[in-house]
């Protein structure tokens, strides 16, 4: 047993010792490249030598992007190569050490700062360019597949890189020389498809269907429609706070929620309307004879609606004709209308004393003229006259009564069908707007898509070859 552990401890010692001997090799290595190493001055041996500093940027993590405050968020990896001539050794002079690790702090290097504008150098001293691998320069911003994560709102669809030189600036002036990574992104739409436009357009929807209601109906078509407009005024107020407060551009979702604004105040704007002409009547507003042909036969008939209306022959037959089959007069006498304004016991007394006068009468009509009694029967006849020319007046007055109730009735019906008729125009031209005003502004959105060339005009891809 004591003599198989020895091998053992023979090992371990040999190992310590190795590791002894590597760490006392980085340790003289580091000793001797920092014994005279200014980490300030610029790994240059002559004033006029440019430190070529090659650049690669790898994105991580896209993590959220503020609209409102235009702040982009991303977790990204810098790197950075350059040649430090100061920084060389001989491998054979320290065991064959060919890699040395050294804190960033000790050693010097180029002054590039990741911000949303690019940081700019002079090319008398430091010569930006983009890093190359494989013999391929890397003009794109590279992604890492093991670590990066993929974010659920924006997609990328380009992340080119440019080396942007501007060669008319003097060689002595920085600010002439910048390398720019692009990050070209394009919204997943599904988030606001379901929680925005979905609802807006099925809220819409209700209000056109407020045409569906009777055209006397105005009230509760208002109601609707401003309970309607009040919830998209509460998905706009949503919208406009996340959206940067800018003029130079308006977003498509604010532009369709004001349109969808507009075509609901027309709708307020036609129930009001609609409602206007429904409730008139002969008493305040006389038909004429081209709104009567537009829109109780024309539009009727291109629009496939029933309408039925009394003929104005049957009106003017309707006439009653008591008097010598003449038509009787409009005007109703002094005496009509007391007798009108009469209560009611007292109208049946009078009417009760008449029908005793009439009856007496007729009974000496029909028994004929009596010996001796003819001058009797012609004073009754007298007196009888005066009841049967009020009973004529009566039945006149009646018929006119009724006559002009049926002409009242006739043009509230007119009326009222006008109305309909403008409702269901104003439904088809709101139901045209409103679908036709979708599609456009979904269509625009549609084709509002990243183009398969991050930089119009210019060739090139800016991606990874396939190879």
């Amino acid at each position: 047993m004591h003599r198989g552990q020895r091998p053992l401890l023979l090992l371990s010692l040999l190992a310590v010792y190795l590791g002894a001997q590597g760490r006392s090799q980085e340790e003289r290595l580091l000793r001797d490249l920092m014994h005279s190493y200014v980490p300030h001055l610029r790994p240059a041996k002559h004033d006029s030598d440019v430190v070529n500093v090659s650049l690669k940027l790898t994105l991580t993590n896209l993590i959220s992007l503020n609209e409102r405050e235009e702040a982009l968020t991303t977790n990204v990896w810098i790197e950075m190569q350059w040649c430090d001539y100061r920084l060389r050794w001989d491998p054979r002079d320290y065991d064959g050490l060919w890699v040395l690790r050294v804190p960033s702090t000790m050693v010097w290097r180029p002054d590039v700062v990741l911000e949303n504008k690019s940081q700019t150098y002079g090319t008398n001293e430091i010569n930006l360019q983009l890093s190359q691998e494989d013999g391929q320069t890397i003009e794109w911003i590279f992604i890492d597949p093991e670590a990066f994560t993929e974010n659920g709102e924006w997609a990328i669809r380009h992340r080119p890189a440019k080396m942007l030189l501007d060669e008319a600036a003097p060689a002595e002036e920085a600010g002439h020389q910048k390398v720019v990574f692009y990050l070209l992104i394009q919204r997943k739409p599904l988030f606001y498809v379901i929680n925005i436009i979905a609802p807006c357009v099925l809220i819409s929807s209700v209000a056109i269907l407020i045409y569906f209601l009777p055209a006397k109906a105005g009230g509760q078509k208002c109601t609707v429609a401003i309970n309607v407009l009040l919830a998209q005024t509460v998905f706009l107020f949503l919208v406009a706070k996340k959206v940067p407060e800018t003029s130079q551009a308006v977003p498509l979702i604010s532009k369709y929620l004001t349109f969808l604004l507009v075509v609901t105040i027309l709708i307020v704007v036609n129930a009001v309307v609609v409602l206007n002409v429904s409730l008139r009547s002969p008493h305040t507003h006389s038909m004429a004879r081209g709104v009567r042909k537009v829109f109780l036969r024309l539009l009727p008939q291109l629009l496939r609606m029933h309408v039925r209306l009394l003929a104005p022959a049957a009106v003017q037959d309707a006439r009653p004709r008591l008097r010598n089959g003449s038509s009787m007069r409009w005007s109703i006498t002094a005496g009509e209308e007391v007798a009108l304004r009469l209560p009611r016991s007292e109208l049946l007394f009078r009417q009760h004393q008449s029908n005793g006068l009439v009856r007496a009468a007729l009974e000496k009509l029909e028994k004929g003229p009596e010996s001796g009694q003819s001058q009797e029967w012609c004073g009754s006849l007298r007196q009888a006259a005066p009841a049967i020319q009020a009973c004529v007046e009566a039945c006149n007055l009646i018929a006119c009564a009724r006559y002009q109730q049926r002409h009242f009735d006739s043009g509230n019906k007119e009326w009222f069908l006008v109305g309909r008729v403008l409702d269901r125009v104003c439904f088809l031209v709101m139901l045209s707007l409103f679908v036709c005003g979708t599609a456009g502004i979904f269509l625009m959105a549609h084709y509002n898509r990243m183009p398969a060339l991050p930089f119009p005009g210019d060739p090139r891809s800016y991606l990874p070859s396939s190879d």
